[in-house]
């Protein structure tokens, strides 16, 4: 399934994959800033009411109430608000939350179990990642692909707005903290940039954080790739940390980037290397893509073996998560 992948790298562009380095924060100068503020107001009386008024207290952070919070809460049912069409086979589906001022309750990285019960048959279970920020509030957003032989999705794909689906959750995943790692690798293929872009999100959101991110991510065409807008526009604004490779098995005459399926050549060439000191790959796609980079799990709790392109190139399994 997985085959060999044209993607050409000059020497320069080669080296240039690993040295990365932290954007130097910005300057500034409050005494200056002052300054130029009072030149403005002028002396006298605007000075006085400057100097009487009084101090700035910093606004309450507001905690707000959790939709979410696993355990024994069980099925929380929420109510399709709006449907976008992103290409032929996938939509953004935004679910409301009764309560327009709380946030899911979903950490980095968790998801959420869905349930369907068909009139007839056994419910229908799905695990999915929402894309929406976690402290947003008043809804969440998921991205699916539908698939012939998906029930859930094929589910998803029918459902009008104002209709209902359950919800579970959170389930933890990954538990991520800020600066857990020096730089991560993201192989993702298809809707599976969903988990991975939950940690691009948080890592760039979070100033203290300054985790280096490396991101490979596969498609049929360019319509499948997902969130590319937001992709392109944090690889624009942290060109220094975050470095991202797109790769189409059928790519249009004008692509410049891979062609093909990830392979081997591709994963040496841009990935940190093994040895380098506290790095992670995360692996998310289809069963096809697992079995070819890192091996499948056995279950939601368990990692399986390390196998495929990553165990080959020198990585162990406790460098490598697979979602």
């Amino acid at each position: 399934m997985f085959a060999r992948a044209t993607f050409r790298l000059s020497q320069p562009a080669r080296q240039s994959f690993r040295k990365y380095s932290t954007e130097a924060p910005a300057k500034s100068n409050t005494l200056q800033n002052i300054a130029i503020a009072v030149g403005a107001i002028g002396v006298g009386t605007g000075v006085y009411r400057y100097t009487q008024s009084k101090p700035v207290v910093a606004e309450e952070i507001k905690e707000r109430a959790k939709v979410f919070t696993g355990g024994d809460q069980g099925f929380v049912d929420l109510k399709l608000s709006d449907i976008e069409i992103l290409s032929h086979n996938t939509k953004r589906y935004r679910f409301e939350f009764e309560d327009k001022e709380a946030v899911s309750g979903l950490h980095v990285a968790s998801a959420l179990l869905t349930k369907y019960a068909p009139p007839e048959g056994k419910p229908i279970l799905r695990p999915y990642t929402p894309v929406s920020d976690e402290d947003t509030p008043g809804y969440l957003d998921l991205i699916v692909k539908r698939y012939p032989d998906g029930p859930m999705s094929s589910h998803l794909d029918s459902m009008n707005v104002g209709q209902r689906l359950d919800f579970k959750g959170p389930f933890p995943k990954y538990p991520w903290e800020a600066n857990k790692h020096t730089h991560i690798a993201l192989i993702a293929g298809g809707t599976g940039i969903a988990p991975m872009y939950q940690l691009i999100r948080a890592i760039f959101k979070n100033p203290d954080d300054k985790t280096k991110v490396t991101l490979v991510y596969g498609n049929v065409s360019e319509e499948d790739i997902l969130l590319k807008k937001e992709l392109q526009h944090l690889e624009n604004t942290y060109p220094q940390r975050f470095k991202a490779f797109y790769l189409l098995d059928k790519p249009p005459k004008e692509w410049i980037g891979g062609k093909g399926f990830v392979t081997k050549e591709l994963l040496k060439t841009v990935l940190p290397e093994p040895k380098e000191e506290n790095v992670k790959v995360f692996v998310c796609g289809p069963p096809g893509m697992y079995k070819a980079i890192s091996g499948g799990k056995n279950g939601p709790f368990d990692q399986g073996e390390l196998a495929g392109y990553l165990k080959e190139l020198g990585y162990d399994k406790e460098q490598v998560y697979k979602f």
